[in-house]
């Protein structure tokens, strides 16, 4: 699978540099000043809309603007994909509306699947997308919980065959904890956890790298070493696994 490192431009140029040379790197239209730099260093980059950010500090998403800002980098030898905008807390007609708008390519483009929304709505998806973001929301917002599990093997059950393998190539929106994605058959996750934790110093026992870009290098080493499942396989199946 792809480990997409969040950059929100955290910590020293020197502190950025070393987390993004040569990985990947997820950037958001929200926070995307240094994007130039980690363009130049990492082996690609994907998109985030921002909307995540506009949404917390109750601000109206940016259509027109992210459009710009994605058609501008689309031709980048490093580009990857772009999350298609959603509203993070609106209807699915209204997020179905927002997909409607997409002006760029469509393989450019990647839509998020809410995962309070209907599994009509994830169907409806897995038909007319070859990739789709899963996005934690509503009363599964924290990924790894016993209600996001429950749900999230809901989910699987459409997004997966008999034998447990993806329709379609999945993107785990902040999935990017060995926890998660190791049980889940992802082309691809990300999260903001080697730039946000290499802050912490305590973390890292008696010996701890002396920079925080050199501790975010140590997470993002200990992430990558993983990779996510082959198959889907359900609570029944993968405790039967393990005994």
């Amino acid at each position: 699978m792809i480990h997409y490192h969040g950059m929100a431009g955290a910590g020293t140029t020197e502190d950025m540099v070393s987390l993004v040379k040569g990985r990947h790197c997820f950037i958001s239209y929200a926070a995307h000043s240094k994007l130039p730099l980690f363009a130049s260093m990492c082996s690609s980059f994907a998109l985030d809309n921002g909307a995540f950010t506009a949404w917390k500090q109750g601000k109206s998403f940016d259509m027109t603007g992210f459009t710009e800002f994605v058609k501008e980098w689309m031709q980048h030898p490093a580009f990857d994909w772009a999350v298609m905008p959603d509203v993070i807390d609106g209807t699915e007609q209204e997020n179905d509306a927002l997909l409607e708008e997409w002006t760029l390519p469509k393989h450019i483009g990647v839509p998020v699947y809410h995962m309070h929304e209907s599994m009509e709505r994830l169907e409806r998806l897995i038909d007319n997308y070859d990739y789709i973001c899963l996005g934690s929301s509503g009363e599964y917002s924290q990924p790894n919980s016993k209600i996001w599990w429950k749900r999230m093997n809901e989910i699987m059950d459409v997004a997966t065959d008999d034998n447990g393998k993806a329709k379609v190539r999945m993107h785990g929106l902040r999935m990017l904890n060995r926890k998660v994605f190791t049980r889940l058959p992802l082309k691809s996750a990300d999260s903001t956890n080697a730039e946000r934790n290499g802050l912490l110093v305590e973390r890292f026992g008696m010996y701890p790298p002396p920079s925080r870009g050199q501790r975010a290098v140590v997470i993002a080493d200990r992430v990558e070493n993983e990779q996510s499942a082959s198959t889907w396989m359900t609570p029944e199946q993968l405790e039967l696994q393990l005994t």
